[in-house]
């Protein structure tokens, strides 16, 4: 199995992915890759887990934790700590057997399953939990030394081993004296730690099974015990009365009073804060992974085997010590179990090698966390310092930097002061560390495959929430600012880390919800009501496109948006795809411009053929573009708008490079106009809307939304059909379309200040006041708010019946008769000087708007005609600044509910 682990084919390595990056960073493991793994289960994971949980706890605390909680609150303390520590120990069991471990332990798991941001941001966390959990422990080592032989209170001079003085400066350089130590067999590295803490786990064992002998040896006897506070001589006697049943009736229910170490008075959230430290060690094997031979196999293993021996033993300890010391001996002296021991010397050394080993576990689990940090390179130059390895790759600076952190902690002075912050870094971290096997779980990916099954989403989420219960009521305010100090951390690795090769759980999670949510969207339940426009938006080339994306974003009114593009290519005579290589481009082009849109690329014989195939294909399920919005087709040459966009001028990045240079005026086109209003027919046989948008490029949306002029700018709506006066009405599907695009623009956050002005064409004699009511009418059913404004029209109407006719099926239309366009077949022929004066009537409608949109007639059946139609469109937008030529097909506005 461990020749598995290191293998080639098991690439994943928790995070599935690879790059430069990832190449990169295999410079800075090179010195850690030529170092062989050491350490097996024993040695690895249970002898650290042990250790780390045998400490202050066991010796120096689990006496304070009955005599305040009794025996029923401290086995309830128990069980809600294992039930929570058992979660995350399946959690972690379930990461750690689903792919290669790498150093960094909680870290590496959490970083590599959720992420660069969370995994960083919960790194700092944990690296901060065993910073002050190594500080914890060196404190109660102090305490310990200090109990055993400093000078008692009120003596100024000690006698026989009583020597060593008592004060806060004092106890801060027993503390860092202690800490030194650490720090010399943590810079040794792994393996002579491993060494170490085994000869102290034999030593803690031997101890252990001395102190449950003692139990039953010791016979009962009194035990005075000095009050260390007010430098008072004041004495109390407490009493180990052997197996008494009054002692363990006396024992059973809570009897919370003051700690004489702080002189605070204790509840159950105290105890449980102090009582759950001996339970944080869990990770203590987790944080050698990059030590162990084989950490998938290990891990799960040996944490296990510790959990549940120390789960045993706290338990029966609690019992033996209700049931044979009371209450008094219980809460005002911690160092008891020596004054009961058999061989009391031997219990000084194991609360001496007991803390001190979990002080170590804990400094060389903040080194190898800080280590991992570092070498991600999540925090920049911030970390550099900490890459630095000895020969052996041992990360010694990552040692000196987290052993001046713990240097600082120090300065807290007392074990229970900084009890409940250790506690809620913990159980901030384990909470993490669940939220990440849920989140696996939850993504259903195939890749999340851990040998180690004994875990469900259920167990996840049972662990997050024990831990987020019991963190707030440990310590509210300590809590919130855990929470805040994420966040914050969150927040900058979002927006300052590089971009990582290990891959986002959040993609993999939206991917599984997007996806049910899709087969949710049944298109047969479609309404009126709730339609929004869903756009394909057709570009030859973005470095001319640039306003015209942005512009169809405000348009899209939260709905689907499409970038279609169409290479002109036959895939029979290339080696391979030649639109993979582009997407990184378009992908980052739409970063840039900060639009919402999709992008979907093709290949095709022919610019119309491709779009037919993305108006067939493009989207999924009920999320299909029902808009095909494009470019003008006219002679004006293509400007770079790309190089003048405010998103590449105000940086100092390059524009993209996967874009080629825009078409010479003078160069001939990709397409030729019958095939542009075939695009268009194309569309409207397939039921899609259709926009056509011109003169985009004049459209200084920033410059125009944001003066400060008076009137505000205008946004001008023509919803009558201007090449078709004979069959003009203001309320068929065309022209409310063409209302509802112009309102979902006015509907843009940027679009606010502007105002809709509809103009109403109206002739002699034709009630033109009766025409504006109704229409006012039906902009208030519609709730458009817009202003209307009469245009008479009869000279430019005149013009058109005065055009020449040519009944169907007739001779040869002359050459002046073919500069009319027959719209669709037996309609009326409409001549240029018609359109001209159509085109002077538009313009004259001052001021001039921000952008026009007008009614797009139907393509004349006749695809001979093509050419003259779109010459007279054309005519018709001449001169007249941005406008959209909008043609609807389906039904999109409703007066009901």
């Amino acid at each position: 199995m461990a020749s598995s682990e290191r293998s080639a084919l098991l690439t994943y390595r928790l995070c599935g992915g690879s790059g430069e990056d990832e190449r990169g960073r295999e410079r800075g493991r090179a010195a850690a890759a030529a170092t062989p793994r050491k350490l097996p289960t024993f040695l690895g994971v249970v002898v650290p887990t042990l250790l780390s949980m045998f400490s202050v706890v066991l010796f120096l605390r689990l006496g304070f934790v009955v005599g305040h909680a009794g025996l029923y609150q401290a086995l309830a303390m128990f069980a809600v700590a294992y039930f929570i520590i058992g979660m995350t120990v399946l959690s972690v069991c379930a990461i750690a057997t689903n792919g290669a471990l790498d150093a960094g332990g909680a870290y590496y798991m959490i970083s590599r399953a959720l992420g660069p941001e969370f995994g960083g941001s919960i790194g700092i966390m944990f690296f901060l939990a065993n910073v002050c959990g190594s500080a914890l422990y060196v404190l109660g080592l102090v305490e310990a030394v200090v109990d055993s032989f400093g000078i008692p209170p009120g003596q100024e001079v000690g006698s026989g081993i009583h020597v060593l003085p008592q004060s806060y400066w004092y106890e801060l350089l027993y503390g860092t004296i202690l800490l030194a130590l650490c720090l010399v067999v943590c810079l040794v590295g792994a393996s002579i730690y491993a060494k170490a803490t085994f000869l102290i786990f034999l030593i803690v064992a031997g101890v252990l099974g001395t102190i449950l002998v003692s139990f039953f040896a010791t016979r009962p006897l009194g035990v005075p015990i000095r009050m260390p506070y007010l430098n008072s001589t004041e004495t109390e006697n407490g009493s180990f009365t052997g197996f008494s049943l009054a002692t363990l009736r006396e024992n059973l229910g809570g009897g919370y009073g003051v700690d004489y170490t702080t002189g605070q008075m204790m509840s159950f959230s105290t105890v449980f804060a102090v009582m759950f430290n001996g339970c944080t060690g869990i990770m203590a094997g987790s944080n050698m992974s990059g030590d162990l031979k084989r950490p998938s196999y290990s891990i799960p293993r040996g944490t296990i085997s510790a959990v549940l021996f120390t789960y045993l033993v706290y338990n029966l300890l609690a019992f033996l010590m209700c049931a044979t010391c009371n209450r008094t001996l219980l809460q005002k002296d911690y160092g008891f179990l020596r004054d009961i021991s058999i061989f009391p010397p031997l219990v000084t050394v194991g609360i001496y090698a007991a803390t001190l080993s979990a002080a170590m576990s804990n400094l060389i689990g903040a080194s190898r966390i800080l280590y991992a940090l570092a070498r991600d390179d999540l925090f920049g130059r911030a970390l550099a310092l900490a890459k630095k390895t000895s020969a052996s790759g041992n990360p010694i600076m990552a040692v000196i930097l987290s052993w001046l952190v713990v240097q600082l902690v120090l300065f807290s002075g007392k074990l229970n002061t900084i009890a409940g912050v250790v506690t809620t870094f913990f159980l901030l971290v384990y909470a993490t560390v669940n939220l990440a096997c849920l989140a696996l779980e939850w993504a259903s990916a195939p890749n999340f495959r851990p040998t180690f099954r004994y875990f469900t989403w259920h167990t996840c989420l049972l662990g997050i929430a024990g831990c987020c219960v019991m963190m707030f009521l440990i310590s509210p305010v300590s809590a919130s600012a855990s929470l805040g100090f994420l966040l914050i951390l969150l927040l900058a690795l979002h927006y300052l880390s590089p971009s990582s090769t290990w891959g986002y759980i959040s993609q993999a999670l939206i991917f599984h919800q997007v996806r049910k949510y899709l087969l949710m969207l049944d298109v047969r339940k479609d309404h009126v009501k709730f339609w929004r426009p869903q756009m394909l938006l057709m570009v030859q080339n973005p470095r001319g496109s640039a306003r015209l994306i942005d512009f169809v974003n405000d348009l899209k009114k939260s709905g689907l948006y499409v970038l279609g593009h169409v290479e002109l290519q036959d895939l029979d005579t290339l080696p391979s795809d030649p639109l993979q290589p582009q997407q990184d481009s378009w992908l980052s082009l739409v970063d840039k411009l900060n639009v919402k849109a999709f992008i979907s690329l093709t290949l095709a014989p022919s610019v119309r053929h491709g779009v037919r195939q993305l108006l067939f294909t493009s989207g999924l399920g009920g999320m299909r573009p029902n808009t095909l919005v494009l470019g003008f087709y006219d002679d004006a040459a293509p400007q770079d708008s790309l190089a003048q966009h405010p998103a590449f001028t105000s940086s100092r990045e390059e524009l993209p490079l996967g874009f080629p240079p825009l078409r010479a005026a003078t160069a001939p086109k990709l397409l030729s106009p019958r095939e542009y209003v075939g695009i268009v027919a194309d569309a409207l046989k397939m039921l899609r809307n259709v926009l056509l948008v011109r003169n985009l490029e004049s459209l200084d949306k920033v410059w125009e939304l944001r003066r400060a002029a008076s009137p505000p700018p205008s946004i001008h709506v023509w919803p009558v059909n201007l090449l078709r006066p004979d069959s003009a009405r203001y309320a068929d599907t065309c022209s409310l379309f063409l209302l509802q695009m112009a309102c979902v623009l006015n509907m843009a956050r940027a679009w606010r200040r502007a105002r809709l002005r509809l103009f109403l064409c109206v002739e002699a004699g034709a009630m033109p006041h009766a025409q504006e009511d109704k229409l006012r009418q039906l902009l208030k059913d519609l709730r458009i708010q817009a202003q209307i404004q009469l245009v008479p029209w009869d000279g430019v109407v005149r013009l058109h019946w005065q055009a020449p006719r040519g009944p169907p099926g007739g001779p040869a239309h002359t050459e002046d008769e073919e500069e009319a366009v027959n719209f669709p077949p037996n309609t009326t022929q409409v001549s240029d000087e018609y359109v001209r004066a159509a085109n002077k009537m538009v313009l004259e409608q001052g001021p001039a708007p921000a952008v026009r949109f007008l009614y797009l007639p139907r393509p004349p059946a006749d695809t001979g005609l093509y050419p003259l139609y779109l010459r007279q469109l054309e005519l018709l937008t001449r001169d007249l600044g941005p406008t959209v030529l909008v043609h609807g097909v389906s039904a999109v506005t409703s007066t009901q509910l």
